[in-house]
């Protein structure tokens, strides 16, 4: 296992070691068993090398790398790979950048740029012209075609334009549903060549990449960097595999990047939550200098496409999952939201991964077809998440705490109806009349011999403006749950109150 700042891999086997920079709850026997997973991937003959790298809201915190790169070297977190479908987060940025500067609407439709889309039959007369968000969202109505669009990063333009004047498969109504799309994605980066006036990938190095210092993530072999060749298993052992070069599909998966770099670009977009609960205050990282707004960052992460049966790794499939603006988005019952992309392209696998709660993640690499480091990537996350804590919920608002206090001061009053005018909606008296919940409240106390002037024993809450806490009593629990109505005013809208038992001792 190596450290950030480790220095060149050493010949065969792992990279060197250094001891891995400091972290909050990332225990080290987690990161040693990442280690292991990779490290036994290589000893499997999963792929010939496997390069992998944890990361927090601080930094790039642990790597490691195993195998042969190509040059009989372990790589490590500078070693280059092709990430490939980890490139569409950076198409989806670049045409958000577009977006933020008034160049184009994400509701225009596709024609507006690309004039060749015009020559494509649509698969219904009543069917709308594919726009750019159905694009960005995987809902433009194309097959998947992964097989295909893999072998054309290096067409031409007027080639692009003329597989477009031939016509198009459709498996659905744009914008009616999911299925992951290269094509999409190649169109994207026409859009953005057209409106920028540089090609896609010039504008995504000068206005994204080199902003952020991510100089070992290119479209070509990245200068200063040791670069990982691609392999894939034949009948005597792997065989190398030649890159493509730069060209109308490059924005489909055409960078190259590094463990540090991938976690950099990672980090980016996962700091888009930091400090964004509404009870709390301060500057998110890269606030007044990104290339990209934490608002835009944060409409990348949100699950726009349902995905039928989920994002279809192991483990995964119960996981409801959508997809953003060039990321995929699961929710885990547990952690909340996990964000990751895959990137799969003849000689390589790549994945990202990480949590909005705590910016958490994995980044990994290996060299050859069809390995599906994204099991591994997706196996070392869950390791993480499982040796921390749950991320706390969102801190309840100040207006929450004055109505907890208001409805305590309800309670121990014997629920008078002034009172309660004053820190309830009207729909509370007409869903319960008052009559009735004081007469509820006198034998809830009675039954739980429960104690208002008592600090409550527990607390609960599932938003800011919702709190559940139980008072002591000397023969039961008094449970009091409260849900705040929209308006300013901090009004109770719902209001329950139940007695529980107490724990046994």
């Amino acid at each position: 296992m190596t450290s950030a700042s480790s220095s060149d891999a050493a010949p065969g086997g792992a990279a060197s070691a250094r001891a891995p920079r400091p972290a909050d709850r990332l225990p080290a026997d987690v990161l040693s068993r990442i280690d292991d997973l990779f490290r036994q991937r290589v000893e499997r003959g999963v792929a010939p090398s496997s390069a992998w790298g944890v990361f927090d809201r601080q930094g790039l915190v642990a790597s490691g790398g195993h195998g042969d790169r190509g040059d009989g070297r372990a790589p490590d977190h500078d070693t280059a790979y092709r990430i490939a479908s980890c490139t569409k987060s950076v198409t989806a940025a670049a045409l958000l950048l577009l977006a933020e500067r008034g160049l184009l609407d994400l509701d225009d439709p596709v024609t507006a740029f690309v004039p060749a889309f015009a020559s494509v039959a649509l698969p219904r007369p009543d069917a709308p012209v594919p726009t750019l968000r159905m694009l960005l969202t995987m809902s433009a109505g194309f097959p998947t075609d992964d097989p295909w669009a893999d072998r054309q990063e290096s067409l031409s333009d007027d080639a692009f334009d003329g597989v477009l004047r031939g016509g198009l498969l459709f498996d659905r109504v744009p914008g009616t549903g999911f299925a992951y799309s290269n094509l999409g994605y190649a169109l994207l980066g026409r859009v953005v060549a057209r409106v920028s006036g540089r090609p896609y990938q010039r504008f995504a190095t000068e206005e994204l990449l080199d902003p952020l210092g991510l100089t070992r993530t290119a479209f070509t072999a990245p200068d200063g960097a040791a670069l990982a060749s691609g392999y894939r298993s034949g009948p005597d052992g792997w065989e190398r595999l030649p890159f493509s070069g730069p060209g109308a599909f490059s924005s489909i998966g055409g960078l190259f990047s590094t463990v540090t770099d991938l976690a950099a670009w990672a980090r980016f977009l996962a700091a888009a939550f930091d400090g964004i609960g509404v009870g709390t205050t301060g500057a998110a990282p890269w606030s007044g200098s990104a290339p990209l707004s934490a608002a835009d960052r944060r409409a990348m992460q949100q699950a726009s496409r349902t995905i039928p049966g989920g994002t279809g790794l192991p483990g995964l499939r119960d996981r409801p999952a959508g997809y953003g603006f060039g990321l995929f988005v699961e929710q885990d019952p547990v952690v909340g939201t996990i964000v990751s992309h895959s990137g799969g392209y003849p000689g390589f696998s790549a994945h990202m991964r990480w949590s909005t709660a705590d910016g958490v993640g994995v980044v990994a690499f290996e060299n050859a077809t069809g390995a599906r480091v994204p099991m591994a990537a997706t196996e070392a996350h869950d390791l993480l998440l499982s040796a921390r804590p749950a991320p706390p919920a969102d801190p309840v608002l100040d207006v929450t705490r004055r109505a907890q206090a208001a409805v305590t001061r309800l309670l121990a009053d014997g629920f008078p109806d002034d009172l309660a005018d004053a820190v309830c909606t009207p729909n509370v008296a007409m869903d319960v009349p008052y009559e009735r919940r004081r007469a509820a409240v006198r034998e809830a106390l009675s039954a739980s011999g429960a104690d208002l002037a008592a600090r409550p024993v527990r607390e609960e809450t599932r938003s800011p403006t919702h709190l559940v806490w139980w008072h002591p009593g000397s023969t039961g629990l008094l449970r009091v749950e409260i849900r705040l109505a929209p308006i300013a005013a901090g009004l109770v809208q719902t209001l329950t109150v139940r007695v529980e038992d107490a724990p046994a001792v």
